[in-house]
């Protein structure tokens, strides 16, 4: 399915399944294909959404860097929402993606039946310094994707075992970052590392607004984002948290029967929704 947001875009999405509406968001640097392993379990009982965002995978890349902010990739959500008929709808945001699920959740409250954060923060993210973001993104819009891969190939900010460990015993899985590294907009990854790294603190406001449940989960080994997700936790009444052991930034990947255990309990401790 190609649906076409209010600029122009044209964003790359998958439905699957029948029930209510799950939309999956993936993070920085992702792609639709990212929660591929789970969908046939998820859609058993959900209407299931995934969509590349704007500079990522199959999507529309715009050469305006002020195409992309996560404002923006919220009405995104909404749109693709909009796009696959679910007037509302359980919302999944990994990392970049749970920073863009909450700006959904604090401007359409009423779409959101449930939320998940997954390795993700409600504002800056923990011991990343805004100042080595912004030359990266600047490294990313003004030399290009060669001289950024470099600069990362360095730093390694989210390298942990559990993903060395991918690298090594899944078939085909380098292969795949690789794709969805070249599948990329550098506009785009210098345009959202500046946001990422600018973002306000929604801490206090998510803890006011949010009226519907929400899971939090992390990787064990993710360090910066487990101090994020005990921070939720402990400021937003009735959260469930869940660490996964034995995973990073990725726990779908690197301890899948974990990961889909805690998101599918939590699914279905959900009440039906009323159409």
């Amino acid at each position: 399915m190609r649906i076409v947001t209010d600029d122009g875009i044209g964003l790359e999405a998958v439905v699957q399944g029948s029930g209510p509406g799950l939309l999956l968001v993936h993070g920085f640097g992702g792609a639709k294909e990212d929660f591929a392993d789970h969908l046939p379990t998820l859609a058993d009982d959900h209407t299931v959404v995934t969509f590349d965002l704007r500079g990522h995978g199959y999507s529309d890349q715009p050469d305006d860097p002020a195409a992309y902010s996560l404002e923006r990739l919220a009405a995104d959500i909404l749109h693709v929402a909009d796009g696959a008929g679910l007037e509302s709808f359980r919302l999944l945001g990994h990392s970049m993606g749970g920073m863009v699920a909450r700006k959904v959740v604090l401007a359409a409250p009423d779409r959101v039946e449930a939320l998940v954060m997954m390795d993700s923060t409600p504002g800056p993210v923990p011991g990343f310094d805004p100042a080595l973001l912004e030359l990266a993104a600047d490294v990313a819009l003004g030399e290009g994707k060669d001289a950024l891969k470099a600069l990362l190939d360095m730093v390694q900010p989210l390298t942990t075992p559990a993903y060395e460990r991918m690298v090594a015993e899944r078939p085909g899985f380098q292969e795949y970052v690789d794709r969805k590294w070249e599948n990329l907009s550098a506009v785009m990854w210098g345009s959202l590392a500046r946001a990422i790294g600018r973002q306000s603190d929604d801490l206090a406001a998510l803890a006011e607004a949010l009226a519907v449940p929400l899971l939090v989960l992390v990787g064990e080994q993710d360090g910066p984002f487990v101090e994020a997700s005990h921070a939720m936790h402990a400021a937003i009444p009735g959260t469930r948290l869940v660490v996964i052991p034995g995973a990073g930034h990725s726990p779908q990947f690197e301890n899948p029967d974990a990961w889909i255990d805690a998101l599918t309990e939590f699914l279905a401790s959900l009440p039906t929704p009323v159409r």
